[in-house]
């Protein structure tokens, strides 16, 4: 390589990642060193790093994570769709869709991850290979296919990982089935109702995804950090590795997983069943239990977990996020906007704002008047808003939290829109430039062959290592994902029409879908560059509380369009992903996310239901196995605020400077736009550049209400230590290992809380001493006071309004 390519390749990749969060820094101030001079290339040591960088960032990734998990070659003779890989992710798929809807409904929840899969697919994938005949079997068109195609390669690895890990998002849905079934008592909605409903929202999902292909998954800098610990498992356990020591390392990453793996099964047992305060180490509370302030501020389970070290348990440092995959300016910028957030709540709390002085601090749950759980049945006739019953009745109220929470909500919308939209700016106009290249070329072209078997060339436009190596397999046609969108909407219109008690209108159809495809690029190039999903809930839920005054379940689903459409889009797009990564053809993913999704749909709706009427006191708090549905609950909550009785009376009376978060939101675009084009000339801006608004508030809607602090605390030590201190000091030992680790942690939870939960959980036999009942001792556990004010002590026996004169639309 020259010096005048390798300058070239240097320049090139500055215009394409200028303010790439992902990109190495110290490489970053090499390169620009080498672009603007002053860094001399005569140098032999300079100019042998400069061409080494130039080789690396040219034929294989600028990132030294995308290295890690990827190959410089292809092999495209390599087996990939085999009747050994659909047979045996198949079969994972169905487990891990039952045993993820499963736990879903858990505090804190449990999953079987992607990574869990490969894990169990690996040792089938081998028993296959020694103990099934090699013969052929007859196929389609007079062709036979081989039943065992010997060694089990990585890319059937990698192609069943894709297809069983659509397992891995849990189905949204069924926040619909079983908050109308717990909390609403609709009986009509039964396996028909529940069926269009799951089919609609997913494949709807996949159909976006297939927009998404030229803004997340075919740009370099569309990183998807959160994927990259699956591909590495997958290559610990299938790709040989040379032997070599890294600093100081000599261990396998096979080896080094299976040790890591062990040991956290047999180590999560103490955590999670014998010394349970290991995992809520609420240690300042147990100072003195009865004090009430303490509790509210350092408390872990009723309070907002200001604590300098809350758990042992990794489940729950990696909770929020995986501190080994997420960058660590991302949980930076988490941690922040949930630390500011935890005094904002505390203002809100102890200056009893809008009555939250009378309910606990922290709480997802909606309540009367009288600080009870808010029975939403007083207010209805025939399923609709009743007027004179809620005057009668009450308002619902929402904590501090909550309070917070919602104000954020609406906040992060304009802010996330205006501001990412600025800053990806060129990403967003070159894939639509190139998307409607595309659509002009498909109808100049037009045939029959060319709808089912079209080449689009894509990958042409994109130069990045990994592109260059997908341009030899054609790419799945546009019209294959226009073909699952209409299927689709006619399901989803069938679900209102057919059970006409949804009372949901089909112009609210037309309008979710209308509003994911506006959100959906900004919201996805977010994801796909720092790992943080957001959602359009909230925003649905306002806009139809608004045009459906006084109906939660047409609210419910609605919502579940409108927000299952993005999430759903998101998940196929960062499987797309990682077979861009592992070279798997895109028409074979294509065909794994289709099968996938249609079998975890039945599987899905086959254990939500039969959780609901076999597990005892199911989304009950305080039920013995911690099944207390607490996502349920926030839907539950948001149904009834924002459904039935609408933001029409909540901005009226009730909240009425929330509606002013949506200008703060868009006044912080403003700020943060202004910052990023005139800020970078001085020196300041080296730091704030660092603050990403939207990330920042962020961390408040992932954290409270029912999670506090102590959920992202020690997450933030593991981030800075493994992917901020080791990615800078031991870059090798952090391209060979880390991935493995986090792999490894999450799957030794997963299996070790599988096997406790029906071992010794299922059919109680508790373990009863002073290491699992401390942490609920005093105010933590319930006792004494729970809420600033007492409401006994008021004139009227109720807080809020006048009864009878309560806000109105």
């Amino acid at each position: 390589m020259s010096d005048e390519r390798a300058v070239d390749i240097f320049r090139k990749t500055i215009a394409d990642h200028d303010d790439d969060v992902n990109f190495p820094s110290e490489e970053w101030s090499f390169i620009k060193g080498i672009d603007e001079g002053t860094l001399d290339i005569n140098d032999p040591f300079i100019n042998f790093k400069t061409k080494l960088t130039a080789t690396l960032f040219f034929y294989h990734s600028i990132y030294p994570e995308v290295r890690a998990v990827t190959d410089i070659l292809d092999d495209d003779d390599e087996p990939c769709e085999t009747i050994r890989s659909y047979t045996i992710s198949i079969i994972w798929l169905v487990v891990a869709s039952g045993v993820n809807e499963f736990f879903s409904h858990r505090q804190p929840s449990i999953r079987l991850s992607s990574s869990v899969i490969s894990i169990l697919m690996y040792p089938s994938g081998k028993a296959w290979e020694y103990f099934v005949p090699k013969v052929d079997v007859p196929w389609f068109g007079g062709k036979k296919i081989p039943l065992n195609p010997g060694r089990y390669s990585f890319k059937e690895q990698m192609f069943g990982t894709i297809l069983s890990g659509v397992s891995g998002t849990s189905v949204y849905v069924s926040y619909n089935i079983v908050t109308q079934k717990k909390f609403f008592f609709n009986e009509w909605a039964d396996f028909g109702y529940q069926l269009l409903l799951t089919i609609s929202t997913q494949c709807l999902g996949l159909s976006f995804a297939g927009i998404l292909r030229k803004f997340c998954i075919y740009p370099e800098r569309a990183v998807w950090p959160t994927q990259l610990p699956a591909i590495a498992l997958n290559r610990a356990l299938l790709r040989p590795e040379r032997n070599e020591v890294i600093n100081g390392w000599s261990i396998t990453r096979y080896k080094f997983f299976w040790i890591t793996f062990a040991a956290m099964f047999i180590y999560f047992w103490l955590p999670n069943y014998l010394f349970q305060a290991l995992s809520t180490f609420n240690w300042t509370t147990w100072i003195k239990p009865s004090n009430f302030d303490l509790a509210m501020v350092t408390g872990t389970v009723s309070g907002l977990g200001l604590n300098p070290w809350t758990t042992f348990d990794w489940n729950i440092i990696a909770f929020v996020a995986d501190p080994l995959a997420v960058p660590w300016l991302t949980i930076w910028n988490l941690y922040l906007g949930a630390f500011v957030g935890l005094f904002i709540i505390l203002g809100i709390f102890y200056s009893n704002y809008r009555w939250s002085g009378y309910l606990p601090i922290n709480s997802n749950a909606l309540f009367s008047n009288t600080g009870e759980p808010y029975n939403v049945s007083k207010v209805l006739t025939n399923g609709l808003f009743d007027m004179e019953k809620y005057q009668s009745y009450s308002p619902p109220f929402y904590s501090a939290a909550n309070i917070l929470i919602y104000s954020a909500f609406f906040a992060v919308y304009p802010l996330s829109f205006f501001y990412n939209s600025y800053k990806e700016w060129s990403t967003i106009m070159n894939a639509y430039k190139m998307m409607s290249e595309d659509i002009i070329e498909t109808f100049k072209n037009w045939s029959l062959k060319s709808f089912i078997y079209t080449n689009p060339k894509a990958f042409a436009k994109f130069h990045d290592p990994n592109s260059r190596m997908m341009r030899k397999y054609k790419e799945v046609p546009d019209w294959y994902y226009v073909l699952i969108l209409i299927v689709s909407f006619i399901f989803a219109i069938m679900t209102v029409k057919v059970y006409d008690e949804t009372k949901t209108p089909v112009w609210g159809i037309f309008f979710v879908i209308a509003i994911n495809f506006v959100f959906l690029i900004p919201f996805s190039v977010l994801l796909a560059t720092t790992g943080v999903q957001l959602g359009l809930n909230v925003l649905v839920e306002l806009i139809v509380g608004y045009a459906l005054q006084g109906n939660g379940v047409a609210l419910m689903t609605l919502k579940a369009l409108g927000y299952n459409i993005d999430g759903q889009a998101d998940s196929f797009a960062s499987s797309m992903k990682v077979g861009h990564y592992a070279r798997i053809p895109p028409l074979a993913v294509f065909r794994a996310q289709i099968i996938g999704t249609i079998i975890q749909a039945f599987v899905f709706l086959g254990v939500v239901n039969w959780s609901l009427s076999n597990i005892d006191h199911f989304c009950e708090k305080g039920q013995s196995a911690k099944f207390t549905c607490p996502s349920e609950r926030t839907f539950f909550s948001a149904a009834v605020f924002w459904g039935t009785i609408g933001p029409k009376i909540v901005f009226s009376g009730l909240y009425p400077t929330m509606q002013y978060a949506f200008l703060i939101g868009f006044g912080i675009a403003l700020i943060f736009i202004a910052m990023k084009h005139w800020g970078s000339k001085y020196s300041w801006y080296k730091y704030a550049g660092k603050l990403e608004p939207t990330l920042f508030i962020n961390g408040i809607l992932n954290i409270y209400a029912p999670y506090n602090l102590g959920f992202i605390t020690p997450t933030l030590y593991a981030s800075f230590i493994f992917m901020n201190y080791i990615r800078k000091r031991y870059i090798a030992w952090f391209e060979k290992y880390n991935y493995v680790l986090s792999a490894a942690l999450n799957a030794g939870v997963a299996f070790s809380a599988i096997v406790i939960f029906f071992a010794v959980q299922y059919h109680s036999k508790d373990v009863d001493w002073w290491g699992n009942t401390v942490m609920y001792k005093g105010v933590e556990g319930g006792e004494g006071q729970q809420t600033l004010h007492d409401i006994s002590l008021t004139d009227r026996g109720y807080f809020g309004p006048e009864r009878g004169h309560y806000p109105r639309p």
